[in-house]
């Protein structure tokens, strides 16, 4: 190493050192403010926080390097770390940004739940999926077009204009699902460390927005190894200390088995769902198909050096997510049996907070403290994928065509590098402040979600592969999906559900009237219209509005 580079280096370390007495001092003040701080705890997280900063401070390093060395401009090094991810860290990036805190929060939770059970835990697998059929279906296309964003299909296919419209549904799926998962970091920290949900939240997110502002996606990636090695010993480590306190495996799952019943299995039946039945596939398509057209997947396959390896990156991920699933699912179950009486509470916790209590009272407390080091590390693994993704796409499919339309020229690689910049600021800091509302984070991320699979997936099915879909069959599948979803009403904002499809369809068995909730699978159906909405119209429009190429054209 030169001494330019070693003068660099020092310089991006003084930060570090002043974030680690920033948090230090932070934690004193908490505390003589009445905050009972586990202080061991604490101090674990300043440090993990410091160290996740410095490899962050220092990938920024290594991004420049390689933008020499590649001769690639700063767009491509900020978005796609100049296309150069090798393979082992693009999966451990790809893996530790699905497998994140709500991840394996929500797998414990729904494994613990009485009322849903392993039948309901359907996110490990389902987004596996998700990543499994990407690999096989949408990985070495897109990365064989080079484009930047998962919207530059839709920006070719259907106009520029159609792609911004389409960037709305993308966006607030990642700023909804970035709070949903600082809301359960912020709450997992109350439960160990005594830490307010308010200053867990802000302090946890202005440290993964500042390494992400800082290196783009070579900091994403060098600290997703870290954080991903850090989640699958953390959780793999808590097993065998839950595990002394129910009898070990053998009778936790005996027990949970005849406590659960036939909800007690990954696999639907009817004995199990009743009349959910067709709800439970309806949200299994939604993860399987609806975790393909999210940017913050296609960013990796992107970033991968040829085609060939986006397919591999993401089959692999597809099977270390399942690896992830297992301990948290395990972690639910220990929790479901476990006299929670005997380690000092007064009642079971509730579901939300299976995991970091059985983390926190069925461990010591070093192993404690590595197995909240997992939950942090799981969650900022996806915060700081979330909010570059969004940014990218602000940054290229929105702020670059503006700018090209009213300037009349191309923006500069630098000036676009440092709008992304901002940009990450912008969405980190949106949706820091949408988790400190707590209340609507969930039903709102679960909504995006919703979008994600109903507008999404078959706009981009149709992108990529069929060469008929047009501008106008675009939008017009746009409002069949949205009137469609919607008409089958939405709790979270008061929408009624106005279709009543069980009532159409001659299915009343399709309604739990004590949820006063509609069972009919119209998510699919929304999704499967829209998609035979934009193979109808647009060749029903082929003289009016002719097709266009996924070729890359000189605009």
């Amino acid at each position: 190493m030169d001494d330019s580079s070693k003068t660099s280096l020092i310089k991006e370390g003084l930060p570090s050192a002043i974030l680690l007495v920033i948090l230090v001092i932070i934690g004193i003040v908490l505390d003589k403010m009445g905050q009972d701080i586990h202080w061991p705890g604490y101090l674990s997280m300043v440090l993990f926080y410091v160290v996740i900063f410095v490899v962050g401070t220092y990938a920024a390093h290594i991004g420049r390097q390689k933008q020499k060395d590649l001769n690639t401009d700063s767009t491509d090094t900020m978005m796609l770390a100049g296309r150069s991810v090798p393979l082992m860290m693009a999966v451990f990036t790809m893996s530790a940004t699905w497998v994140g805190g709500g991840y394996i929060n929500g797998t414990a939770e729904y494994a613990y739940n009485p009322d849903y059970g392993l039948v309901w835990a359907q996110a490990p697998w389902g987004y596996a999926i998700s990543l499994i059929l990407g690999g096989l279906f949408f990985a070495k296309k897109m990365r064989r077009h080079e484009f930047k964003t998962m919207l530059d299909p839709f920006e070719r296919r259907y106009g520029k204009g159609v792609a911004g419209v389409l960037y709305l549904p993308a966006l607030m799926g990642e700023t909804f699902w970035t709070a949903a998962i600082l809301t359960a970091l912020g709450s997992t920290f109350g439960t160990v460390l005594g830490l307010d949900f308010t200053p867990s939240i802000i302090l946890s997110a202005a440290v993964a927005i500042a390494y992400t502002a800082l290196g783009g996606l070579w900091a994403v990636a060098l600290t997703d190894m870290i954080q991903m090695v850090l989640l699958l010993v953390g959780l793999f480590l808590v097993l065998p200390f839950a595990l002394d306190h129910v009898g070990g495996w053998d009778w936790a799952w005996q027990t949970y088995e005849k406590k659960m019943g036939p909800i007690a299995s990954f696999l639907p039946s009817k004995a199990a769902l009743g009349n959910y039945f067709y709800n439970w596939w309806d949200y299994a398509f939604l993860l399987m198909m609806g975790g393909i057209p999210w940017h913050v997947y296609f960013q990796r396959v992107l970033s991968s050096k040829d085609e060939n390896t986006a397919q591999r990156l993401s089959i692999i991920a597809g099977l270390v997510c399942i690896l992830a699933a297992i301990p948290a699912s395990m972690i639910g179950i220990i929790g479901n049996v476990v006299d929670w009486t005997t380690v000092g509470l007064s009642q079971a916790p509730e579901a939300a907070q299976v995991l970091p209590n059985v983390v926190r009272y069925l461990t010591n407390p070093w192993v404690a403290t590595i197995g909240l080091g997992a939950i942090a590390a799981a969650v900022m693994s996806s915060v700081d994928s979330s909010i570059l993704s969004a940014s990218s796409m602000a940054g290229w499919n929105v702020f670059r065509p503006l700018y090209s339309h009213f300037k009349k020229k191309e923006v500069e690689p630098k000036s676009l590098a440092k709008v992304i910049q901002g940009c990450i600021w912008i969405v980190g800091i949106a949706a820091t402040l949408i988790a400190l509302r707590k209340g609507s984070v969930y039903e709102l991320w679960f909504l995006c979600s919703d979008f994600v699979y109903c507008i999404l997936f078959p706009q981009l099915v149709l992108a990529l592969y069929d060469k008929k879909a047009n501008t106008i069959g675009s939008i017009c599948g746009f409002i069949v999906a949205a009137i469609l979803r919607f008409g089958g009403g939405e709790s979270s904002l008061g929408i009624p559900d106005f279709f009543e499809y069980h009532k159409v369809f001659g299915m009343p068995e399709l309604y739990d009237a004590k949820a006063n909730k509609g069972l009919f699978p119209f998510r699919t159906l929304a999704m499967v219209s829209s998609l035979i909405t934009i193979m109808v119209v647009s060749r029903l429009t082929q003289k009016i509005s002719p097709p266009r190429s996924l070729e890359k054209t000189d605009v």
